[in-house]
């Protein structure tokens, strides 16, 4: 029988600004894939073709690939023209490109307070609709990862994302911890089954209910052990990214140091040794 591998990658600039010092902690992990989205400390729809061009040839010189550009298109608040985020995605389109990976993980925008989520709904629809046109004349996958706070937080919310835009360019990163974060206290009983048919890539960081504080995976209430098993018994073969926040968290990403990193990656790699499936 054929064991069951999946592609191990992570968020470099969780690591160190530096793309060197990024790529050599994921190798030491065993990966041989990174997540772009920051490099030399400057977000990755803000790189020039020249920065760009040094990027690919370092990753291309540590035999390194890119799993995907984490772009922070839809991390913004609807109410801003849709024009803003198509210019963005261009960038983060043109990045993936020169990255040679068909994946950009987006976002499915906020909403000012006060604001009540069912009254967006067509605004980011419409606003998803766009960019996955974008993405479809660009030969793109973008990838709509559940953060916290935005119209897509909870399973039903980014069903019915997936489904209303209706593109094989429009596909589902996801992520435990911030359904954990959002109050979904049981993730893989409460969004697995829905989800599944759309899920294209995992993002790995666990979460505590009680305070919404990020934990390695298999150490908060998120269901990974759960999760990570009917992906195996699904027949899941992609990409597995680790995205720790271990050690500091802000708007627009997370950080976690070689240390706490290298923590994180053993802690997923414990769990998928217990379920047979191997990371390369």
């Amino acid at each position: 029988m054929t064991q069951t591998e999946w592609t191990l990658s992570g968020f470099g600039d969780e690591i160190d600004p530096d793309p060197v010092v990024q790529a050599a902690v994921l190798q030491s992990l065993g990966a041989r894939h990174i997540e772009v989205r920051s490099a030399w400390g400057v977000n990755i729809v803000d790189l020039d073709a020249g920065s760009l061009d040094r990027l690919a040839g370092l990753l291309r010189e540590r035999s390194v690939g890119v799993s995907a550009v984490a772009s922070p298109i839809g991390k913004v608040d609807v109410s801003l023209p849709v024009e803003h985020e198509l210019e963005r995605l261009d960038r983060a389109i043109a990045a993936a490109h020169r990255l040679g990976t068909r994946y950009i993980r987006v976002f499915s925008f906020f909403r000012g307070d006060g604001v009540s989520v069912a009254s967006i709904r067509d605004d980011v629809l419409h606003r998803m609709r766009a960019l996955t046109d974008l993405a479809e004349r660009s030969d793109i996958v973008l990838l709509h990862e559940n953060e916290k706070d935005i119209y897509g937080d909870t399973p039903e919310r980014v069903l019915d994302i997936i489904e209303s835009v209706g593109s094989d360019h429009l596909r589902v990163a996801w992520d435990s911890a911030n359904f954990v974060q959002v109050g979904v206290a049981r993730p893989f009983d409460d969004g697995y089954a829905m989800l599944r048919p759309h899920l294209e890539y995992l993002q790995v960081k666990d979460a505590v209910s009680a305070t919404g504080e990020v934990r390695a995976a298999g150490e908060g209430d998120g269901q990974l052990l759960e999760t990570v098993t009917a992906l195996r018994d699904d027949a899941y073969t992609g990409f597995a990214s680790l995205e720790p926040h271990l050690t500091d968290v802000n708007a627009l990403g997370g950080f976690s140091g070689p240390e706490a990193f290298g923590r994180a990656g053993r802690a997923f790699r414990a769990l998928t040794d217990r379920i047979g499936v191997r990371l390369a």
